[in-house]
């Protein structure tokens, strides 16, 4: 669970960067594309090769982010 709550607070809600959308901390990747390219079949290698200001952990806190959001859960937005 430690683990879980460390990677969730790599997502950011900002309402003046990128409206609003949860992204990467420090970036302006949302977790909505990451899950788009996964869901097109790219891998994490992929992902990774492609765009340098991400790291693994980001991709893996993308995903925990939208499982937690898909269950129902409520997710506390982080203003970054």
């Amino acid at each position: 669970m430690a683990a879980e709550a460390t990677r969730l607070g790599r997502i950011a809600v900002d309402p003046t960067v990128v409206h609003g959308k949860p992204r990467i901390r420090g970036t302006r990747m949302t977790v909505q594309v990451i899950l788009e390219l996964l869901a097109a079949g790219e891998t994490f290698e992929e992902i990774l090769d492609e765009y340098d200001e991400l790291s693994r952990e980001d991709i893996v806190a993308a995903l925990e982010y939208a499982a937690s959001v898909a269950g129902g859960l409520q997710v506390q937005a982080l203003v970054a």
